[in-house]
């Protein structure tokens, strides 16, 4: 049976489900006694409970962060919010359920590899080429690669993401490559292995999270470090010495400022595209996660102040521009 649809739950609606604890939050009373919130989610979405009061805590004694659960209840209205009103939950055995329908997921990725595979095969020069075949015709990799997530809970949070922004990122600095005259198959290599780090930085078996060499390095370091051991590997280096500090500096430049996770700035016309693709894709990404969410805009089309966008708020426009409804 496919999960429930969580966006879809109306007020009043019975449930009975397996949904994943994405997050606890226990609070004070006055008293000191504590009560607590879960999040619950599955493929589609995510739904808060209504708070486990101190006499309830005992049902969820047990319960943590990334156990899958069987709930019964039924959909209530908070504040005009919409939550669970929980009759019953049990946490059941990790193997007994698929995660890949407890987690948000973009699908089948066929779609994402034909048009990377398409593009990394037309690349014309041989060492370039080689250095990447290192890493896209291995199978283990590859694997990973279509699994991970591109954030733990920012732009493309879901199985696929990391394979998804990629495609995006490559389409955007492929363009700008273009316009700019920069080096079509630099930059392309440079998308492709830009963001390699995440599959040792995130962990994505239950909940995503940050591995310990992902809280202590970074994605960025740890995907300079991945290229620089691969190259090491082979007898016969697959490029020059400045061929790869220039594929480095790709990805060490990637987030632009140190601020922002990149230890130096880009200073090549090729890391340049990069950044500005990759950031197109993040922004764009969250950006229309905001949208997507009723729970943004509680007072019209202007929406909450959101994290994932610098703290900026949104706008939901209708306007139509004068087009006609196609079943009008």
């Amino acid at each position: 049976m496919p999960p429930i649809h969580i966006p879809s739950l109306d007020i009043g609606d019975r449930i009975e489900d397996t949904f994943l604890v994405l997050e606890i939050e226990t609070r004070s009373l006055e008293s000191g006694d504590p009560y607590t919130f879960l999040k619950l989610g599955n493929s589609t979405g995510a739904l808060s409970t209504e708070p486990f009061w101190p006499a309830r805590q005992h049902e969820i004694a047990g319960v943590h962060r990334g156990h899958p659960v069987q709930l019964v209840g039924e959909v209530a209205s908070y504040k005009q919010k919409k939550q669970i009103k929980v009759k019953s939950i049990r946490v059941i055995p990790r193997e007994s359920v698929d995660l890949t329908q407890l987690l948000p997921t973009v699908g089948p990725v066929e779609r994402y590899w034909e048009t990377v595979d398409g593009w990394r095969n037309a690349i014309e020069k041989p060492r370039l080429k080689r250095v990447l075949d290192l890493f896209f015709e291995d199978d283990d990799f590859r694997r990973q690669f279509e699994q991970c997530p591109a954030s733990i809970r920012g732009h493309h949070a879901r199985l696929g993401g990391l394979l998804q922004h990629t495609t995006e990122v490559a389409a955007i600095a492929r363009a700008v490559a273009r316009a700019s005259g920069a080096d079509l198959d630099v930059v392309l290599a440079g998308v492709l292995l830009h963001d390699i780090g995440k599959l040792e930085s995130y962990g994505w078996n239950g909940i995503f999270e940050y591995t310990r060499a992902g809280s202590l390095l970074g994605h960025v370091a740890i995907g300079a470090l991945m290229l620089d051991r691969r190259l090491d590997e082979e007898e016969d280096p697959p490029c020059t010495d400045e061929e790869r500090e220039v594929l480095l500096h790709l990805i060490l430049s990637h987030h632009g400022k140190l601020e922002f996770g990149s230890p130096v700035s880009p200073m090549t016309l090729e890391a340049e595209a990069l950044h500005w693709a990759d950031n197109a894709s993040a922004k764009t990404a969250s950006l229309t996660d905001v949208l997507a969410d009723p729970e943004n805009f509680p007072e019209g089309p202007v929406s909450k102040p959101s994290w994932q966008l610098d703290r900026r708020r949104v706008y939901q426009q209708s306007c139509d521009w004068g087009s006609v409804d196609p079943e009008g």
